[in-house]
């Protein structure tokens, strides 16, 4: 097969998905927005996974909004698919000066200080403004720390990072004993927010760290709910202490 035309294949196809189905036709940028999000998170999905097939099926999916986008955005002559793969090209390039020009770098920490402080010259705005109002809080947290970071605004050490969570910690505990809501609301975000920084200090990825554990905790549930139907029983009838026995056993048995 002939892969050279595919980008224009697809591109004549969203011509005619957009001129003869209902439903294409019916699309704008706020109805295709949570769609995005989905086939993002499937994306996400396949890379965890690490499903090379799912990868190729899901970045096709991406792709394929990323053209519906630019079309819709070319039939209000705001742009077209075109001018997105030229304004991408020339950021990359002005980007990375220390490939198309004359700076210097030693290492990736220096590329990222130079990537935040061109990216800040041409917004001339907070150096958070670049952080997505509408990401999910947890990657949120950790934009937020990691633009900071490139000024200089952060911790020397781990165990600095240790001792801040710490602080948070019995700032909880406070807010717990004062039986305080919103209080407890406030510092268990503190936790939260503390909890990131020290992943980052332990180059953990907090978001796979935590779907990790997702996993982990779905598949001994799953086995804990097999192991009391091989027994004749279900989790439902159980008390905590007779699951707990189940959980303590599938957990041995990893």
């Amino acid at each position: 097969m002939q892969y050279n035309k595919s980008l224009d294949r697809l591109l004549q196809i969203m011509e005619e998905l957009r001129a003869q189905c209902p439903w294409d036709q019916k699309q704008t940028i706020e109805s295709l927005r949570p769609l995005t999000i989905e086939e993002t998170y499937e994306l996400c999905d396949a890379i965890i996974k690490k499903d090379w097939n799912g990868l190729k099926e899901e970045l096709g999916d991406v792709l394929l909004h990323l053209v519906f986008y630019a079309k819709i955005a070319s039939e209000q002559n705001q742009f077209n698919f075109n001018d997105v793969i030229e304004a991408i090209c020339n950021k990359l390039v002005y980007r990375h000066p220390h490939i198309y020009s004359n700076i210097k770098v030693s290492n990736e920490q220096e590329v990222k200080e130079n990537w935040e402080k061109l990216k800040q010259k041409e917004r001339n705005k907070s150096i958070l403004s670049g952080v997505p109002d509408a990401l999910p809080a947890l990657i949120k947290a950790l934009r937020i720390q990691d633009k900071s970071k490139q000024i200089g605004f952060e911790w020397d050490t781990t165990e600095q990072v240790q001792a801040k969570v710490k602080e948070e910690l019995d700032e909880l505990q406070e807010a717990m004993e004062e039986n305080n809501q919103d209080h407890i609301e406030e510092e268990f975000g503190d936790v939260l927010f503390s909890l990131v920084n020290l992943a980052r200090f332990l180059n953990v990825d907090p978001e796979l760290a935590l779907e990790r554990t997702n996993r982990k905790f779905m598949d001994r549930f799953n086995k804990m709910e097999v192991l009391a139907e091989e027994n004749g029983k279900s989790l439902l009838d159980m008390n905590l202490e007779e699951m707990d026995a189940l959980w303590n056993y599938v957990k041995s048995k990893r």
